[in-house]
């Protein structure tokens, strides 16, 4: 296909409806969930389960209440469950406790085992990470979370998608990320091929300890090479590159792109790091099984506002209350995940098994599979992409039509990196995967 050819043959490059989800998430509704939250007291892991109005057992129940009355707006769209299991013999769970998640399976048409998730954590803290009695309301962290999953819920619940969405509502998350490894490894029981992992721990304060008030931008981590490498992929990589393509990493270039085509007033800030330093979240136990697996969350963060007593000392006021919250700007954020989702959602699966060869040539050859047809009704064609080695986005890119190889004439391997999407007929792509088992998605469900 010559490129005249292929710049004729682009579809469209903006989806209609993904400009509507972004300003669809309500403030009044996310601040009415993190109030509802903040008001069983506690949700520390070990607390109360009987109580009907105060703990961990009272918050999950309602969350569950919650998915079932927005599956019911939706005639039944949503599979509402519970993924649990007890834990024991571990430095902050010592006894036995059944750590219990709820989550929500709005399962898409085409293509039901490719899945995208995001998450938010159940759990609250104190100071003492074992205390499980005292109040705890964990208003940002991580109550902003939830209310952001479930108002994703309300929104995208409306629509109907090719991927399976699905809104995880984790517990466990303090006292070791008990609630995303369950997740995970029951995901892989259920053959899930995850897409992607939003895990959005802390998404609605602005005002930093370091003085800053910022409502305008975001943070995305990612992590690097994949920690499920092998030696031999080790290898490979070093002669070919792929320290910042991992798929993780693409995912977050995707939702940096998605903020800034659709979500107005926001910057993402992406950082090349798996968390905050030295620190972890519930993304991190899909990123250990190898999935494609983000951190979304506020860019200025106040720690006299996390894993706090609620006191007051030497004038300075301490814990993760109400006043802490700013609800538009939770909303913001929710909306980042809301399109994100989505885009993905209707896009094609990511191109499997891509490829690249030009070694000592003027000219670079990528190759790819498509998936089978079913899998991937809406698919109008891939695009291929480029950048400088040292640039932080995808910066040029030509739509190329239904192909599986494509040229690029005088474009020197050596001199750029290099990956390839696919995008649907109604205009939604899926993110870069770049080359090699560094840059892999994973492949496509396998034909019956």
């Amino acid at each position: 296909m010559s490129f005249a050819a292929a710049r004729a043959a682009t579809p469209p490059a903006d989806v209609a409806a993904l400009h509507d989800i972004a300003v669809a998430p309500s403030p009044a509704r996310i601040e009415a969930d993190i109030r509802t939250l903040v008001g069983f007291g506690t949700r520390h892991t070990l607390s109360e389960t009987a109580s009907d109005t105060r703990g961990i057992g009272a918050a999950r129940r309602w969350i569950k209440a919650e998915f079932e009355r927005i599956s019911k707006d939706c005639g039944g769209c949503l599979e509402v469950v519970t993924v649990s299991d007890t834990v024991s013999g571990e430095t902050r769970i010592p006894d036995p406790v059944e750590v219990v998640s709820v989550i929500a399976i709005q399962r898409g048409s085409a293509d039901p085992d490719r899945v995208v998730i995001m998450s938010g954590d159940i759990d609250s803290r104190v100071s003492d990470v074992m205390d499980s009695t005292s109040d705890s309301p964990g208003a940002n962290d991580n109550a902003s979370g939830i209310a952001g999953t479930l108002e994703a819920a309300r929104v995208l619940s409306t629509h109907r998608f090719n991927g399976t969405i699905v809104y995880a509502a984790l517990a466990g998350e303090e006292q070791g990320l008990f609630g995303g490894r369950i997740l995970a490894d029951h995901a892989k029981a259920k053959g899930w091929r995850i897409e992607a992992v939003l895990n959005n721990d802390m998404i609605g304060n602005i005002a930093g300890i370091n003085g800053v008030v910022d409502n305008t931008t975001a943070r995305v981590f990612s992590e690097g090479t994949r920690v499920t490498e092998t030696p031999e992929e080790a290898r490979a990589r070093r002669f070919t590159g792929g320290e910042v393509d991992s798929p993780s990493r693409n995912l977050a270039r995707y939702i940096d792109r998605m903020a800034d085509r659709y979500v107005p007033n926001l910057e993402v800030m992406m950082v090349y790091r798996l968390d905050r330093f030295g620190r972890g979240g519930h993304h991190r136990p899909f990123n250990d099984v190898g999935a494609p697996a983000v951190r979304v969350m506020e860019t200025n963060e106040h720690y006299d506002r996390q894993h706090q007593d609620l006191r007051t000392e030497d004038g300075v006021t301490y814990g993760d209350t109400l006043d802490g919250v700013d609800f538009a700007y939770a909303a913001k954020l929710t909306a980042l995940n809301a399109v994100s989702l989505a885009g993905m959602a209707w896009a094609p699966p990511p191109p499997a098994d891509v490829g690249i060869e030009g070694a000592v040539t003027a000219d670079t050859t990528l190759r790819w599979t498509r998936p089978p047809a079913t899998q991937a009704p809406g698919l109008a064609g891939y695009r291929i992409h480029w950048r400088l080695t040292t640039e932080p986005q995808w910066t040029h890119s030509r739509y190329v039509g239904n192909v599986d190889t494509y040229t690029l004439e005088n474009v020197v391997i050596d001199n750029y990196f290099f990956g390839v999407s696919a995008v649907g007929t109604n205009g939604a792509e899926s993110p870069v995967v770049f080359p090699g088992a560094a840059g892999s998605f994973g492949g496509y469900a396998p034909t019956p």
